[in-house]
């Protein structure tokens, strides 16, 4: 059964507030502290040069969007280079459990920063509260395109300004002093901490990919998907320096480290007392939620359109509904399955690996394949490449040492991901080839 999209039923602004959405919920208040965590003092940076990096990555998405706009943009760019072949299915796959980690990611950051209201510091109520929120975002979804994009406008208006509220006060309480600067700007960082800072920074800005997804649902899609992609980029790094600094200017590296996973909160503490920490907390809650509810918008349509391409079987299980319907299914069990057993930090590491793999069989297809067609610059290409590669590299490195059982299931779910691709394709040939004409 076919899926259900709509054309021309997201506007720019409200596909910009989409793409914020999934951006700001997750590299906000998930991923501060963990990125400090390896960059040390050095952490604001890691955001800038990983903006840096997610700029030359959406190079390749728009130049392939601007010509063929899409609903499940990124599955159709990898068949249009690849054609539909084990690598646009196993690459898409990698895409979509990427984003699918992402939500558990931002579902748990919304249960640790809620408890912080109460001084609970995680514990049993993290898993329950992050499997609340996954099951509201669902309802939404499945109300429409309207009502996700007038939830997404209010929230993205919200959530913005809320975090420059809290950023400039806490620069104001604290001098516009940046703490960890104090010690020395090298304290704390090593070159491949730093790398592989910023290699999980990225995870803060691939929420633009949320955009390529929906392109095929945008008024103006050939001109509106590049500069929504680009409007959310900008936007969000100027937020992330900005809170980057209010944090810094509050607490020192070992105190953002201790609070990584509500590092937040933790420094409106000193800044403006208990105060700050409930509007912190507050400002959490509605940047998770609308995080979380445009992401399941767009990695259920990406699943739908790999369905529709004969990539992956469909698997109704009874269910009522167009195909849509079904992956909207699968994707929040799966996020709530993420949600209740990996803890932050895992999530994360997960997360980034299946997407750098991912952007970096992206830029090569474009690179061999459509570069002529599409208008784009080889040295582009390749740039954005071979910047990915580094900083997995270092991001692989790092975690060899300190958890490297999180690249051995990294390398597991990849290797299964591609082998049962391989299996599907060949029997969906075979099924093929002996059906009557």
């Amino acid at each position: 059964m076919a899926s259900s999209y709509e054309k021309g039923s997201l506007t720019l602004p409200g596909t910009v507030a989409m793409g914020t959405g999934v951006m700001i919920g997750a590299g906000i208040f998930a991923l501060t502290g963990q990125v400090a965590e390896l960059a040390g003092t050095l952490f604001p940076l890691a955001f800038l040069l990983a903006a840096v990096i997610s700029g030359f990555s959406a190079y390749s998405y728009i130049k392939v969007s601007n010509k063929y706009p899409s609903a499940g943009g990124i599955a159709m760019i990898l068949k249009k280079a690849y054609g539909p072949t084990v690598v646009t299915g196993g690459a898409a796959l990698l895409m979509a459990f990427s984003m699918i980690i992402n939500e558990s990611l931002v579902a748990r950051t919304f249960g640790t920063y809620t408890l912080q209201l109460f001084g609970i510091e995680g514990g049993i109520l993290v898993p329950v509260l992050a499997l609340g929120l996954i099951v509201g975002a669902f309802i939404v979804n499945i109300s429409g395109n309207h009502v996700i994009g007038a939830v997404s406008k209010i929230t993205a208006a919200l959530k913005i300004g809320g975090i420059l509220v809290f950023a400039l006060v806490a620069l104001w309480a604290a001098g516009f002093a940046f703490q960890p600067v104090r010690s020395g700007v090298g304290d704390h960082t090593s070159a491949g901490g730093f790398l592989a800072g910023v290699a999980l920074a990225i995870l803060a800005y691939k929420g633009f990919t949320t955009i390529t997804n929906s392109g095929g649902e945008l008024k103006d899609p050939k001109k509106n998907v590049g500069r929504a992609i680009m409007i959310s980029l900008a936007i969000c790094t100027v937020i992330y320096l900005l809170v980057c600094y209010a944090v810094g200017s509050t607490l020192s590296i070992e105190e953002i480290v201790k609070a990584k996973d509500y590092s937040l909160a933790q420094a409106a503490r000193p800044a403006v007392g208990e105060y700050g920490v409930w509007f912190t907390v507050a400002i959490a809650i509605i940047a998770t939620a609308s995080g979380l509810l445009a992401s399941v918008f767009a990695v259920s349509r990406m699943l739908a359109m790999l369905t529709e391409m004969n990539l992956i079987p469909e698997m109704k299980l009874g269910l009522p509904g167009d195909t849509q319907k079904h992956t909207l299914v699968y994707t929040v069990l799966a996020a709530g399955l993420l949600a209740a057993f990996f803890d932050l930090s895992r999530i994360a590491s997960l997360g980034a690996i299946f997407y750098i793999v991912m952007d970096i069989i992206i830029h090569w297809g474009v690179y061999r394949h459509l570069r002529e067609d599409v208008g784009a610059r080889a040295s582009v290409l390749l740039t954005a490449m071979m910047l990915d590669i580094v900083v997995l590299g270092a991001f692989l490195a790092m975690k060899s040492q300190s958890d490297p059982l999180i690249i051995v299931i990294a390398l597991a779910g990849i290797t299964v991901t591609f082998a049962f691709e391989r299996f599907y394709l060949a029997k969906a040939r075979d099924n093929s080839v002996e059906a009557p004409d």
